[in-house]
């Protein structure tokens, strides 16, 4: 915000804070008289002045938000209907600011985005719950916007900065798992499948990028270890999408940088932390969301089907696609409504206010079959071209990674992220579900690689000469191919 406009609107600010609190304390008093008022108070002051520093601190609070109403923390349906209002905000604060800067600049991946938008909304109409089916495409165009437009500011000409916070975080992160975890066996993403996801999708690539870059020695050192316990906790989490997801992506890392002594050390490690997640894993003891070991299972059946049955190692997904496969045969053209499947057939339902319920929606083993069933063939099509040009950009950037050598550009470790992301929602139903924290992080990465995009790789020469491409990696010295 420019220091004009803020001399302007300051002192009408606080003026109007100050008369607000008077006429609250004189004639309103039980407004502040219990936690949840105040808490509310305290957080709207937070939302405000994360607004006047929309650059530095509104992501970081909506991530936040999104992470606290899928975690098992204090207060967690508080978070669950706040999350809305902090898309709601940042939808439209973030696009406002963001047209404001003469540098702005949309591409293709933005206009297909765009007609996603306009299917959701269609097949919604035809949805068997078309109130709930608007509301959640409504949810994925405020996600869009937001991406498109606030999110990237946040990127944009501060990425040493953001990534340095998103490492922080990612650290903080696998050291908080491990201790509820290992510690006190506290389900802390209330699902084994969410703590793959996290471990897989997000932070093994990001820290695996960290070990790859970082000179300083004893700061590669404590991002190794960190790896290392990052790794346990997936192979802890029997999640096999997550596995899959972080174990592919590291792999395909190393080998487009040719780091092949790196990929040889990780294997035995994996197999090492593999054996050692077995023996920590608790035996059944009740607890929802923790993973447990069952009596008589095998090294191979404890990883492939968790340790309960041999039918097939997708097993567990094929009836979820047999159901999801109906559904599309009856509603071919435009689908079920996005977001929804007919799951009952009832008259009236009880339907929740800020999250979905098992009435209204149900798992489908796969993100890409999820987004088909909802919108139909024809509603499809924009999901698809929309991963295509997503696919398109990972794959330019994946040869380049290749023929340079170059790792320390800042969009490796997005791609590494987006690609861990697209491979684990193949088994997942998250890529589409607003709600969840997981798709933001992922559209923000997604709507803003175009601004990351190496030299040579940009998407227009408008771009490349308004954005600097992250230049603070190309003047670091080259990384040796091998330790």
């Amino acid at each position: 915000m420019s220091d004009r406009i803020a001399k302007l609107i300051v002192p009408f600010a606080m003026l109007g804070c100050c008369a607000a609190a008077g006429y609250i304390a004189i004639f309103r008093p039980g407004l502040v008289s219990g936690p949840q008022y105040l808490g509310a108070l305290i957080f709207f002051q937070v939302l405000l002045a994360c607004l006047w520093s929309f650059r530095r601190r509104y992501f970081s609070l909506l991530i936040a938000v999104f992470f606290s109403a899928g975690i098992a923390v204090p207060l967690q349906d508080a978070w669950s209907q706040i999350r809305w209002l902090m898309l709601l905000v940042g939808a439209i604060g973030g696009y406002i600011v963001y047209m404001k800067d003469r540098h702005h600049y949309f591409g293709s991946i933005h206009l297909v985005a765009l007609f996603a938008i306009s299917g959701a909304l269609v097949s919604a109409f035809v949805s068997v719950y078309p109130t709930v089916s608007t509301l959640k495409a409504m949810s994925l165009l405020l996600l869009f916007m937001y991406a498109a437009s606030g999110a990237r500011l946040a990127i944009v000409g501060r990425e040493e900065l953001f990534f340095r916070w998103i490492l922080m975080i990612s650290e903080v992160l696998v050291y908080v798992s491990a201790v509820c975890y290992f510690v006190f066996g506290f389900p802390l993403y209330g699902n084994p499948n969410s703590l793959g996801a996290v471990m897989g999708v997000v932070c093994a690539p990001f820290l695996l990028w960290s070990v790859l870059t970082t000179e300083k020695p004893l700061v590669r050192r404590r991002r190794t270890f960190t790896l290392l316990l990052c790794l346990l906790l997936l192979f802890f989490s029997q999640a096999r999408a997550g596995m899959l997801a972080g174990v592919v992506t590291c792999a395909l890392c190393c080998l487009a940088l040719r780091r092949y002594r790196i990929l040889i050390q990780g294997s035995v490690f994996a197999v090492l932390l593999a054996v050692l997640a077995v023996i920590l894993t608790p035996p059944d003891t009740g607890l929802d969301g923790m993973p447990v070991q069952h009596e008589g299972a095998s090294f191979a059946s404890y990883f492939l089907y968790k340790g309960q049955d041999a039918s097939g190692v997708l097993g567990s997904r094929a009836s979820p696609w047999q159901e999801t496969a109906t559904v599309i045969k009856e509603h071919p053209w435009f689908g079920s409504g996005f977001g929804t499947s007919p799951v009952w057939d009832m008259p009236e339902i009880q339907v929740g206010k800020y999250n979905s319920t098992s009435m209204t929606t149900r798992e489908h083993g796969s993100s890409y079959l999820a987004i088909a069933e909802w919108v139909g063939l024809l509603g499809v099509m924009p999901f698809v071209l929309l991963l295509v040009l997503l696919v398109w950009h990972l794959s330019r950037i994946l040869l380049w990674v290749t023929r340079t050598q170059n790792a320390r550009h800042f969009c490796v470790p997005v791609s590494l992220v987006l690609i861990a992301g697209l491979i684990h929602a193949g088994f997942e139903d998250w890529l589409f579900a607003v709600g969840y924290y997981l798709t933001v992080l992922f559209w923000v990465l997604a709507f803003s690689l175009l601004d990351l995009l190496p030299p040579g790789l940009s998407a227009s020469p408008h771009t490349k000469q308004v954005w600097p491409q992250a230049s603070f990696p190309e003047t670091l010295p080259a990384i040796p191919l091998s330790r």
